[in-house]
């Protein structure tokens, strides 16, 4: 599979008003077991948890919780990986 890394995470604002759907590579996780490293999360709208620099993110538990930004840089999917996450959701 195939990442294009789009910009760093102080892009959010203008991603989010986009409307469109956000992914993110998971690239620090602290030993955070519900973190894996090198893999692909699609971030949630939560424009007051990114103002204090968090994104909120499904992660392994099925769940979704805030995590640093610094974790993550952001990444633009192929069409069809869009719709595989779309399926699974």
């Amino acid at each position: 599979m195939r990442f294009e890394i789009i910009g760093e995470i102080d892009k959010v604002e203008t991603m989010t008003e986009q409307n469109e759907h956000r992914f993110a590579l998971c690239v620090r996780n602290d030993e955070c077991e519900d973190l894996e490293l090198r893999k692909v999360y699609e971030v949630l709208p939560d424009k007051r948890a990114e103002k204090d620099d968090y994104l909120r993110v499904v992660d392994e538990s099925g769940e979704d919780y805030l995590y640093p930004k610094s974790y993550f840089v952001f990444v633009k999917l192929p069409r069809k990986a869009e719709r595989a996450f779309a399926v699974a959701s």
